[in-house]
């Protein structure tokens, strides 16, 4: 569009506008209606609308509007009143982003003269019979920008929704005019700053949803005006206090105050809402008991408190409450014994208490539950046995009993009569046999039973039941055989039988499996050979056998183990060659073959293998020479060949070169590299040999040929020489530094230390792998003398970072530059010519929200894009402050999707807590993991569908740790 026709255009409504004005001076002249100050409105129109487009020289457009929303309080019942409020809704049009132009039919009527409602049949306007807005619903349409204070003059309103937008701006400071509201919803945006006083003005107000949304500060006191009100959900902003008058809101039925920032003692006065059905207070920083006062709520069906302070016992006053459905309690400090009292709520679906103090018995009242679902008591200090009547229970899908102190068995008939979905008592210390019936009902998905005592054979029941997801059983006294079905069962995923005492073999149908990634079968007893096809099952990832009598051949069948990436048979007496074809693992990171009985060379496949990490082939009976190019293996960080019979000189490169000596040692024949030198007439005889081998080549060259191979050969002699002297520690290294050999360790320290590089290099072990990310591995070392304990990352490098080997030099130096006191210290950094090792004070809580801060971003922690001297963590702050966060989200990831660049914010604000500039305002590693799991969408996107759910059906937080299985 050109701009002389855009300029006409904008003309000609601005012109509609003028004689839209016009038209309201016309109908109200001469109207018996207007009182002395509508007239003196009136004469003001008149006089703006004959200077025609000269707005701003006398009287501004939103000076009009003004007077327009007073000529509206005047009843005046008229045609002007209707076209206000057509005006109205254009200028709340102009204050709002529709990037989906949903409000497109939002125009001027094209006929300036024409009477009429034409704004009621706009998208989201519904009005009354006299033409005044009654409904405006312009929910779940992506709109952002400003709600205008016009708003205001939709007197008539009842119905406001605009819900599920992008609104991030100050509301509207006052919403006192709105007095015919019955409905008020402006949840799931991102509204900042105070919430707008004067509802409480609406008699008929009944519902209210601001949830979601950014809004701090009081909750306004006059709310408790609206009398009528039913539902009121502030759940998910930055709220500070519940006001007192609240009490005088007695049909309130749904009260949610969630994710707030609501401190001190939960007001005893809420227990005075007789009506109220739903008391959501979850995950603020509540503390002290419960107010006893809550056992007047005689209404009550849901009391979510979980994930804040609260303490003391759980008051027996709330086993009164006999229409209550659900309790969650969840992550609190509360102590003492679970009240009998609770028993009485025969209504009782939900039940959680998990991630508290209490102590005692589980109460055998519980037992009287008929309706129970779930029975979450984990992590608490519970003793003495299970009841036995828990088993009896029709409806119970979900029983979470771990890390407890519990004694005895598990109920005979649990799960024989009931759904069970979920079973974990792992942790405690029960015993007997498994109950046959746990799968009865063709239910259960997940069944962990580790670190106990059970006893007895795995029932069959279980290897015949298609629900079972996982299968966790380690780590007990059960024995017998591995029944036969599991490779059946088409959703199993882990199965976990270590540490026990099985008898027999792996039964061969697990290599049927379509499903299985996790096999631990080691510590048993289990004999024979393994399934020939055991490794090749599509979604095997891990399979450990260690600890076991196999007695027998490694299976060669690994042309088909796409997945395979850990491998663990070691100490179970398997013997025969290692098969080459175990290099076609392209996925394998961890191999473990010790302590076995295995011959012949290594393979020199397994040099090749893209992302090898960890080999150990120690205690076997290995032969031949270590392969020429296993220290240039791409991946391999880890690498133990000790006691075999191994012999010739160690390869000097890559790993090889800086290994610990105590991975090499019991080969007698084995000698150089970081092992003493190979003797004078070994190196004699490979030395006849070679030149024999030279003169036969020379035969069929040419002179010249001659010459340049007399060259190179004396070229080589030269730096064997200079392996020779770097072993005794000659001091001449520099003589050959532009060559691509592997030069000696070197520590550049930042910080004044006791350390060497030799002190760091002995600490470069498997056994003190501590992590493993996209830029490393990381090791503890643990220094004697003097007794220090230092992290050690040493970095992944790539060909290209090896040639440009300064650049990471360069990047390491600046951070062993940044002081800052809540950053951990770099202390120094040990490289050679190949690899880099940093050396850090310790991992914490901070270096795991720089970690989140990478995985969110996309970005490393100094990063390019970043301005000179900024890492990561500052960069967040800046966008932070500016409120840009999702400019810092990876788009690669977020996408367009709401509900997923949420929860990405929901992480990213936890590692912004990680990173929190005080030491004492960052979360401990417990509360890291279960903001973690909570870390979900509070909406779906409206990238997917437009159609809506009751706000009240959506948590803002999920509810419980297991709830979403149900």
């Amino acid at each position: 569009m050109s701009s002389n026709l855009k300029l006409a255009r904008d003309k000609e409504n601005k012109k509609l506008e003028v004689q839209l004005y016009s038209n309201i001076v016309v109908n109200i002249k001469g109207s018996a209606e207007v009182t002395g100050e509508g007239n003196a409105l009136v004469s003001r129109i008149a006089i703006g609308t004959t200077l025609k487009f000269k707005w701003d020289h006398h009287i501004t457009k939103s000076r009009y509007e003004s007077y327009i929303f007073k000529l509206t309080q005047l009843n005046l019942g008229t045609q002007a009143a209707v076209d206000g409020e057509l005006l109205t809704l254009l200028s709340i049009k102009s204050s709002i982003i529709d990037p989906m132009n949903y409000l497109k039919g939002w125009q001027q009527p094209s006929n300036a003269t024409q009477r009429g409602t034409p704004h009621c049949n706009w998208t989201g306007v519904w009005c009354n019979s006299k033409g005044l807005v009654e409904t405006l619903d312009i929910s779940n349409m992506n709109l952002s920008g400003r709600v205008s204070d016009h708003v205001q003059s939709l007197s008539s309103l009842s119905y406001f929704n605009i819900s599920s937008n992008n609104f991030a701006s100050l509301f509207p400071i006052s919403l006192s005019n709105l007095t015919s509201l019955k409905s008020f919803d402006v949840s799931q945006n991102y509204f900042t700053g105070s919430f707008p006083i004067g509802l409480g003005r609406a008699a008929g107000l009944q519902y209210i949803n601001a949830s979601s949304n950014d809004f701090m500060g009081y909750i306004p006191e006059d709310i408790g005006n609206a009398t009528l009100l039913e539902s009121l959900d502030f759940r998910g902003s930055y709220f500070i206090s519940i006001p007192r008058s609240f009490k005088n809101l007695q049909k309130l039925k749904f009260i949610g105050l969630s994710g707030n920032n609501f401190t001190g003692k939960i007001p005893g006065y809420l227990g005075e809402l007789s009506s109220l059905e739903t008391l959501i207070l979850g995950y603020n920083e509540f503390e002290g008991e419960i107010p006893a006062e809550f056992g007047n709520l005689t209404n009550l069906q849901y009391l979510d408190l979980a994930v804040g302070s609260l303490s003391g016992q759980i008051p027996f006053e709330l086993g009164k409450l006999k229409k209550l459905t659900t309790i969650y309690l969840y992550h609190n400090s509360f102590t003492g014994k679970i009240p009998p009292h609770l028993g009485n709520i025969t209504s009782l679906a939900f039940l959680d208490l998990s991630d508290n103090q209490i102590s005692g018995e589980i109460p055998g009242e519980l037992a009287n539950l008929e309706s129970l679902q779930l029975l979450n008591l984990m992590t608490n200090n519970l003793t003495g046995p299970i009841p036995e009547k828990l088993g009896e229970l029709k409806n119970l899908q979900v029983l979470e009993l771990w890390k407890n102190s519990l004694k005895g068995p598990l109920p005979a008939n649990l799960g024989k009569i009931s759904p069970l979905q979920w079973l974990d008592v792992s942790s405690n210390s029960l015993s007997g046999e498994i109950p046959p019936g746990l799968c009865s009902t063709g239910n259960l998905t997940k069944l962990i039973l580790f670190n106990n005592s059970f006893s007895g054979s795995i029932p069959s029941g279980l290897s015949n039941c298609s629900s079972l997801v996982r299968v966790r059983i380690q780590n007990n006294l059960i024995s017998g055989t591995i029944p036969v079905g599991f490779g059946s069962l088409p959703s199993l995923q882990r199965l976990e039988l270590a540490n026990n005492n099985l008898t027999g073999q792996v039964p061969k149908d697990i290599t049927l499996s379509t499903s299985l990634s996790f096999i631990d079968v080691s510590w048993n007893h289990l004999e024979s050979s393994l399934p020939s096809e055991i490794l090749s099952v599509p979604t095997l990832q891990t399979f450990i056998a260690s600890y076991n009598n196999f007695d027998s051949d490694i299976p060669e069948e690994f042309q088909d183990c796409p997945s395979l990436s850990v491998l663990d048979l070691s100490n179970t007496h398997i013997s025969g060659k290692i098969p080459e074809s175990i290099a076609s693992c392209k996925k394998l990171v961890n191999l473990n073959l010790r302590n076995n009985h295995l011959t012949g060379e290594i393979p020199i496949s397994i040099t090749n293998m893209p992302t090898l990490s960890i080999l150990d082939l120690s205690n076997n009976s290995l032969t031949g020479r270590i392969p020429e190019n296993f220290g240039s293996s791409p991946a391999l960080e880890m690498l133990n060949l000790s006691y075999n019979k191994l012999e010739g000189p160690v390869p000097s490169s890559g790993i090889l070169m800086t290994m610990n000596r105590n991975d090499l040692i019991g080969n007698a024949g084995l000698c150089g590299g970081v092992l003493p030198p190979c003797s004078q007439s070994f190196v004699d005889t490979n030395y006849q040999h070679g030149r024999s081998h030279i003169r036969h080549v020379i035969i069929g060259f040419l002179i010249g040929i001659s010459v340049i191979l007399s060259l190179g050969a004396a070229f080589f002699v030269g730096r064997c020489l200079y392996k020779r002297w770097y072993l005794c520690n000659n001091f001449i290294h520099d003589w050959l530094k532009q060559t691509n050999e592997d030069w000696p360790w070197r520590l550049v320290a930042f910080q004044r230390i006791s350390l060497t590089s030799s002190d760091i290099l002995t600490c470069i072990k498997e056994s003190n792998v501590i992590g493993m990310g996209g830029t490393g591995i990381v090791y503890k070392a643990e220094i004697n003398r003097p007794h220090v304990t230092v992290a050690v990352k040493k970095l992944w490098r790539s060909a290209t970072d090896i040639e440009d080997g300064n650049n990471i030099l360069r990047e390491v130096e600046l951070l062993g530059r940044l002081r800052h006191r809540n950053i951990v210290r770099l202390l120094g950094y040990v490289h050679n010519e190949r690899d880099v090792m940093m050396v850090d004070e310790k991992i914490d809580i901070y270096s795991y929200g720089v970690v989140l801060l990478e995985l969110i971003t996309g970005k490393m922690p100094l990063d390019p894009s970043f301005e000179e001297s900024v890492e990561i963590v500052e960069w967040i702050r800046k966008k932070r402050c500016k409120n840009a966060l999702e400019e810092a989200l990876d788009p690669t990831i977020a996408g367009q999707c709401k509900h997923v660049q949420e929860e990405m914010l929901l992480v990213l604000r936890i590692a912004l807590l990680c990173t929190a500039k005080l030491p004492k305002e960052r979360p401990s590693m417990r509360d890291i993991i279960t903001m973690l799991g909570e870390a979900k969408p509070r909406r779906k996107s409206i990238c997917h569908s437009r159609g809506q759910e009751s706000s009240m059906d959506k948590p803002i937080f999920t509810t419980s740790p297991v709830v979403n299985l149900l």
